[in-house]
Order: C-alpha cells, then sequence, then structure tokens
C-alpha cells in the first residue's frame, strides 16, 4: 500500500498477541495483492487493461468496494472519484513529473465515474484509456478487514493505523487514545491531538506526496474537475464509525473545501470534520468545538 502499518494492542498472553497481529499484516498484504495498480496480477491491473474492451468479472469482494466507492462518488457529486486514475497516473511525485496541460484537457473526460459500469460482478469502462485507483479507500477498507479480524481474535482494545487512516476498538486501559494530526506546513510537528475511543479518523493533506513545480505544490490528491491537484485545503481529517468511509469522506472534503466540506458531513450525523485551510485556520464541523488557527 506504499504506507506505514501499525498495530497496537492489549492483551494478556504475548502469544496470542503475536498471533493477532501477524493475521492483521497477512490482511493487509493480501489486500494489497487485490487493490494495488501497481501489482500487475492485481485484479484493478486487470481492470485497467481491460475494462474498456470488455466487462471484468472480478472477485465479490472488489465489487463491493467499487460499488461504495461509486456511491461515494454520488454522494459528494463527483469529489470522491476513483476514475481519476485515468490522469492521475501520469504523475510522478518522486520523480516531480506531471502532465502538460494540453493532455489533461485531452484527457479529462475520462475522469468520470458515471463512464464506469457495474453489473453482475463486472465492471466496464465506456472510454479507452480510464483507470482506477482506489487509493482514496482501499486503506481505510484494509483497517475496517484488519479490526474485523481483531475482533474474532478476542481483542477488544486495539489501534490499527495504515497512513493517515486508522480505527480503534475500545479504549486505552481505561483512557481514550490520543491522536495526532499532522501540522500539513511542518514536519514532525502535530496541528492537534483528538482523544478517542470506539472510532474511525483519516486524514487528508497536501504533505503525504508532493513536489514543487513553479512554486506550486503538485501532490497526490487530483480534483476530478481538474485533472490536477486540489488547492482548496491543507489538510482534512474526518471521524466516524468506520474507517472505509472516513478514508473516502477525508478525501472528498479535501476536495471540496471548507464550505461545501463542512456542508456534506453536516448532512451526515455519524461523522465530523476538522479543516485546516489554505491560511492555516482550523474548521470544526458542529459536533466538535470552535475554530482556531494552527502556528
Amino acid at each position: 500500500m506504499g504506507t506505514r502499518v501499525t498495530v497496537e494492542l492489549w492483551s494478556e498472553d504475548d502469544q496470542h498477541a503475536a498471533q493477532c497481529s501477524e493475521q492483521v499484516f497477512t490482511e493487509m498484504h493480501r489486500i494489497d495483492h487485490l487493490m494495488s495498480p501497481y501489482i500487475a496480477d492485481s485484479e484493478v491491473s486487470l481492470i485497467n487493461r481491460q475494462a474498456a474492451e470488455k466487462p471484468v468479472v472480478i472477485s465479490a469482494e472488489l465489487y463491493r468496494l467499487l460499488q461504495r466507492a461509486q456511491w461515494f462518488s454520488g454522494l459528494t457529486k463527483g469529489a470522491f472519484d476513483v476514475t481519476f486514475a485515468s490522469i492521475g497516473y501520469q504523475y510522478d511525485y518522486r520523480q516531480a513529473r506531471q502532465p502538460d496541460d494540453l493532455t489533461i484537457q485531452r484527457e479529462l473526460d475520462r475522469i468520470d465515474y458515471q463512464k464506469m459500469t457495474l453489473r453482475d460482478n463486472s465492471v466496464a469502462f465506456s472510454l479507452a484509456g480510464m483507470r482506477i485507483d482506489l487509493g482514496g479507500i482501499a486503506k481505510g477498507y484494509a483497517v475496517d478487514r484488519s479490526i474485523d479480524i481483531l475482533k474474532h481474535c478476542g481483542i477488544t482494545e486495539a489501534l490499527v493505523s495504515a497512513g493517515g487512516d486508522s480505527r480503534i476498538i475500545g479504549d486505552r486501559q481505561g483512557k481514550p487514545w490520543i491522536i495526532g494530526i499532522q501540522h500539513p506546513r511542518k514536519k514532525q510537528a502535530v496541528a492537534l491531538r483528538i482523544p478517542l475511543s470506539n472510532t474511525a479518523i483519516s486524514t487528508s493533506g497536501d504533505y503525504e506526496r508532493y513536489f514543487i513545480s513553479n512554486g506550486e505544490r503538485v501532490h497526490h490528491i487530483i480534483d476530478p474537475n481538474t485533472g490536477k491537484s486540489s488547492h482548496a485545503a491543507w489538510s482534512a481529517t474526518i471521524i466516524g464509525p468506520d474507517a472505509t468511509s472516513t478514508d473516502a469522506l477525508s478525501t472528498s472534503v479535501f476536495i471540496l473545501g471548507t464550505q461545501k466540506g463542512l456542508q456534506l458531513i453536516e448532512s451526515l450525523p455519524a461523522f465530523d470534520a476538522i479543516i485546516i485551510d489554505t491560511r492555516g485556520v482550523v474548521h470544526y464541523s458542529s459536533g466538535l468545538q470552535e475554530p482556531a488557527t494552527v502556528h
């Protein structure tokens, strides 16, 4: 998944704890192999190679996750769109490469979740050159699957994190877990700390994978409307009942920006948001506290 995975859990039996943790990492590797666009024999790679030519039959698991992705696309009016990869794959953040404006203009119509058809456990694209990438939802899904494994293992207090996506079961020996939100402009600095129990939290930010080109930050969260990096916020954090949803919603709110992002979250009673805008001002949804400024 190209990210650091952390498992913290409480058990009175060291061997039992190690076995449960090992099951989590095995599951993470399984999902990565299923859904990574960078692994040649993954199902996502198969879709990207063939779905414009014919419907591709896929596993029920991936089909359900794509249905979930499509639901979030509809909810956010396209702010969340796994077909962003139709242009997104042309960015290389390590090599500081990006497609030129002419290429983006020519290929932008390939980013459109409505041109991806899901039917009878198959997926098809209506345009050649379309691709998908589940980077905005798969890590959250993997975290949720890991939590399910730990619950089945008998664990009642744990934290599983994959990059910016985390989920907690129980608390931390009678106290809440303290989760830090990365400062978007200061490396190794924490902007905010939040006490949490029995919940999921995801943060999307423009500081994770990026390079600077002509004074502009080019990062990995692509706005489906433009085919370019979104500049509506510095970071968006979503708190809610499951990591699959918080993962997708943090990407969506980051792209929507403060006003539209908060409107979306206020319409979803189970979720809250913390948005750091492009001035460093912190905005909270109504379920949290008053605005502040990141220094």
